[in-house]
């Protein structure tokens, strides 16, 4: 069975998407999402799959969680009708990380044994949030905070936690 993990990047007032986009421009956050998920099994949602300027992300197996399966075959990713679907479809990988939208951090969360979240410091507009954590059950293991510079203009921590045994 997979290390399942849950990747976000997420802001102070847990938004994390405005109008199928992310609400800031994070380039350090896109390199570390990259860093951390290449070689793996992604699983996201339709919404998610679709806000992906380039299609599937290479290098990676991706599997678009949907309750409306595309007829015939799809071309560099697959499709699941269930968290059950998905996760039999990831169970021959290492690790799993779950990248969005809202309703499948939902659906994931009891399932995850790690998250590694990017909290991007401020307050955005948004119309998609992060679900509420429970921190009770997570240990923080890790903090690398980061200040804004010329390229990433918000401050931000990359922040990563494990669930209590």
């Amino acid at each position: 069975m997979p290390t399942i993990s849950i990747i976000a990047a997420v802001a102070d007032n847990l938004a994390i998407g405005y109008k199928k986009q992310i609400p800031w421009y994070l380039p350090a956050d896109l390199k570390h999402f990259k860093e951390i998920t290449t070689g793996h099994t992604l699983i996201m949602g339709k919404r998610t799959f679709e806000s992906l300027p380039n299609g599937p992300l290479p290098n990676r197996k991706n599997i678009v969680l949907t309750s409306m399966l595309t007829e015939g075959v799809v071309e560099g990713y697959f499709e699941a009708d269930s968290t059950e679907d998905a996760l039999e479809l990831s169970s021959n990988a290492e690790k799993v990380f779950i990248i969005g939208g809202s309703a499948i951090y939902k659906q994931f969360m009891e399932h995850a044994e790690t998250m590694y979240i990017t909290w991007v410091h401020g307050e955005f507009v948004a119309d998609t949030f992060f679900p509420d954590i429970d921190f009770s059950l997570w240990n923080e293991v890790s903090r690398e905070e980061h200040q804004p510079d010329e390229k990433n203009p918000h401050s931000y921590a990359f922040v990563v936690y494990e669930r209590k045994k």
